[in-house]
């Protein structure tokens, strides 16, 4: 419950988080009878191209015997569903991975946890993985965590709070910031020519976490999420209710609370702990490289009309520049010695 004037990313949490009634902890539709459908529920070619980019790397990365793979926020598991059937048939890859998922929301852990819990182990902490190489799978994971906001005003710095007033109605109010707390903000590789800074501090910390993963024992990451590679932050926080866009004030724990991901703030997080970004393109281009037309053109010779037009339908969905195609991004980040391209080769970083 708010009572007094907390900081926004505060807000965000207790109205996403908050035990038994943020949004995300209690019942979630997903698709079109709910607030929002991700790329693996509009296609399965979604999450076999992603398997395999995975089956791709491990190869990379020398065909190790034992290997993590990690999903976080697995949401409904469609993702990680396709993953652990596609990679337990495959006879070069059968048995060596071990599969995890990270995620917030008690909701859905309990679904996982009915569909996979033979197959899946369930993380509060990277440091628990085995000591083997990684790979970290995120799609539209960060763009749910809660963000901080800075408005530059003159020469000072505000952050954005949220106040509850005597009619029961929420609105932002800016509080002064110090100069040593904003040095520590640019300090996470900020760049400093702002006049408007948006970002997740637990977005910071996780990809801190991950990093020293991946540097101690080999593997990466691959980021799909919304969002943008200028180094010009701005406001993009919206709510999400009914597929439409809507204020994050309009019905307290009841809609998704969303942000854009800024692309190259992550770039500088991981450029500072230690690793690089192999790649980054559009979602377009790395399906497309990854074989997602060549998929859909052998699948649908067997199919009736009908069902052809909504195989395309649902590609061009997740792959158009006019939908999902150049909207979303995919980031690969590595360790400096990997030179692994694979899905990014028309890219140049």
């Amino acid at each position: 419950m708010i009572t007094k004037a907390q900081s926004l990313d505060n807000f965000i949490d207790k109205s996403l988080y908050e035990k038994n009634k943020g949004y995300y902890q209690r019942k979630i539709e997903f698709g079109r009878k709910g607030d929002f459908i991700t790329s693996p529920g509009i296609s399965k070619l979604f999450s076999e191209m992603i398997a395999i980019w995975v089956v791709s790397f491990w190869e990379n990365l020398n065909k190790p015997e034992k290997i993590n793979l990690v999903e976080l926020g697995a949401g409904n598991g469609e993702l990680i569903e396709v993953l652990i059937n596609t990679l337990n048939k495959l006879e070069i890859v059968k048995d060596k991975f071990k599969f995890f998922i990270f995620e917030k929301s008690v909701s859905l852990k309990k679904l996982q946890k009915k569909k996979f819990s033979k197959s899946v182990k369930w993380l509060d902490s990277f440091d628990k993985l085995p000591n083997s190489p990684t790979i970290f799978l995120a799609n539209e994971f960060f763009d749910a965590l809660p963000i901080k906001q800075f408005i530059k005003i003159n020469e000072d710095w505000y952050e954005n709070y949220v106040l509850l007033n005597k009619s029961g109605k929420f609105s932002l109010e800016k509080k002064k910031v110090t100069k040593k707390k904003m040095e520590k903000i640019f300090n996470q590789g900020i760049d400093e020519n702002q006049n408007f800074i948006e970002f997740s501090p637990l977005m910071v910390k996780y990809l801190k976490s991950i990093c020293k993963k991946i540097k101690s024992s080999a593997g990466g990451i691959l980021l799909i999420d919304y969002g943008t590679s200028d180094k010009k932050m701005y406001d993009s926080l919206q709510g999400i209710k009914n597929h439409k866009k809507v204020n994050i004030f309009d019905d307290y724990q009841n809609i998704d609370i969303t942000h854009h991901i800024n692309f190259n703030f992550i770039r500088q997080i991981v450029n500072l702990n230690g690793l690089k970004v192999g790649g980054i393109t559009n979602q377009g281009s790395f399906l497309k490289n990854m074989g997602i037309d060549l998929r859909a053109e052998i699948l649908s010779k067997k199919m009736s009309f009908q069902k052809k037009t909504d195989l395309y339908t649902r590609i061009r969905r997740l792959t158009h520049k006019d939908e999902m195609g150049e909207l979303f991004k995919v980031m690969f980040v590595t360790t400096k010695d990997n030179n692994f391209k694979t899905g990014f080769n028309d890219i140049k970083i």
